[in-house]
């Protein structure tokens, strides 16, 4: 333990109250200087680092493994490296992927091996590992492998996309969550009672800055600690601090986002905006294409998935629909922004607001599995064309009944292959014009829709 230099100073001198370590503390940035080293100190993540969870079963036991820490920004992968070499006899180094490179991994692994033969262990922790490429991901198979190092990766992408298969299957995924609103309260109150530096200020929030402060960094620790931290410097220093709207507006500059057009979080909203879409609610669907427009995501990104989710979930149930989510994208190609969000917006919420239907994209499902599974059967004759007269003799389009020259422009025929029997692969709901369809198709071809549609609605 640093002993207080100020036992060993004469008291008729002037002395600095601050440790060596106190004094490199005192140079670093907030979200360093209240990094906690112990897991009881953390805030947040309880599924992985919770009592009884698997880092503390690891730490408590002393088998640390091999890892994978994905999460989104500021949520402590840096954090709960730093603990579990603070509770290991592990060596612990440290590299940046975009800073570093190969010849860097083999140096900690040459010193990793030599730590191995003597049954030492050697923790190398790799920040953004996404950012290698394979061949440097090639580097640390062998050194994982053997055990001569213990990696821990972290990466806010998703590892299945951006970590090859084998670095993957020797690591374990710890997958980290967003900071809740009460992690990040607990996380500034920590700062501002036990940090050296706050905690000898007054410092006081206006009426919902605090609130104010939380809601616009998305869930990121560090950006509300740096945050913090500018807020005060730029606040008045003459006795007690206030920390007002105007002042966090000034520090943030803007709302942190999380979104980014290549970046994992970019798959989770677009998820989040279709299934709002496909569930009905208009209000959340546009919440959502609003974060990924403000993001600057591009708006025919958005445009085409709304194309695909006409077809896919609302069909036939209205037809319209995917003529207006055509015409949408036409539109937004036209217009461009900022004008483009209207045409977007408007086509969002009639797509939400209208009734939903997935009988097309399923008929296609099961469609496709029944070529997939009794493969190609040949054409039966009599639905063959016959444009020449060796082709009619063959007996190509023998037989045929024409549709239009019957009542109602319809003959009961069959269509499928001839060693096939009729397939429903269509099976239309009660949704919208689909029902119409329904009954349409019941009237044609009662031994295949009445049967079933008596017990459930399709």
């Amino acid at each position: 333990m640093q002993k207080n230099t100020d036992k060993f100073c004469p008291m008729n001198k002037k002395i600095d109250i601050f440790s060596d370590q106190e004094k490199q503390n005192e140079l670093k940035p907030l979200a360093d200087r209240i990094r906690p080293d112990t897991l009881e100190g953390f805030i947040g993540q309880t599924n992985i680092a919770g009592p009884g969870k698997i880092l503390s079963k690891s730490i408590k036991h002393g088998r640390i493994f091999s890892m994978i820490l994905w999460g989104p920004p500021g949520t402590g992968k840096t954090t709960l490296a730093r603990i579990i070499a603070n509770h290991s006899d592990a060596k612990f180094y440290q590299l940046n992927a975009v800073a570093s490179g190969v010849k860097d991994v083999r140096k900690v692994i040459k010193i990793g091996k030599n730590r191995h033969q003597r049954g030492e262990a050697t923790i190398l922790f790799i920040d953004e590992i996404h950012r290698f490429n394979k061949a440097q991901q090639d580097a640390l198979l062998r050194a994982v492998e053997n055990g001569n190092i213990i990696l821990i990766g972290a990466t806010t992408e998703n590892p299945s996309f951006e970590v090859i298969a084998p670095l993957l299957s020797r690591c374990r995924v710890l997958r980290l969550n967003s900071l809740s609103d009460q992690n990040l309260e607990s996380i500034l109150d920590n700062a501002l009672k036990n940090d050296m530096i706050l905690r000898e200020m007054e410092i006081e929030f206006e009426e919902d800055a605090r609130n104010f402060l939380i809601n616009s960094i998305g869930g990121d620790a560090r950006k509300l600690l740096n945050a913090l931290e500018t807020a005060i410097d730029m606040a008045d220093q003459e006795g007690k601090i206030l920390i007002n709207h105007d002042i966090l507006k000034e520090a943030l500059q803007d709302r942190a986002r999380l979104y980014d057009k290549k970046a994992d979080y970019h798959y989770d909203t677009i998820s989040a905006f279709i299934k709002s879409v496909r569930g009905s609610d208009p209000n959340a669907a546009l919440y959502w294409m609003c974060v990924m427009l403000d993001g600057g995501e591009d708006p025919l990104f958005i445009a085409r998935r709304l194309i695909i989710l006409a077809s896919e979930d609302i069909g036939n149930a209205n037809p319209s629909a995917l003529m207006i989510a055509q015409d949408g994208y036409n539109a937004v190609h036209s217009v461009g922004m900022p004008e483009a969000e209207i045409i977007l917006s408007q086509v969002t919420t009639y797509l939400a607001s209208s009734p939903k239907s997935n009988a097309a994209y399923m008929a296609l499902q099961r469609a496709k599995q029944a070529v997939k599974k009794s493969g190609t059967h040949n054409v039966p004759l009599h639905l063959r064309n016959a444009p020449t007269k060796l082709m009619e003799k063959e007996g190509y389009g023998k037989n045929y009944k024409y549709p239009h020259d019957h009542k109602n422009h319809f003959v009961d025929e069959h269509y499928f292959p001839e060693d096939m029997p009729a397939q429903k692969f269509y099976r239309p709901t009660r949704m919208g014009r689909e029902s119409r369809i329904k009954d349409r198709l019941e009237h044609f071809w009662p031994k295949r829709y009445k049967a079933s549609s008596q017990n459930q609605d399709e």
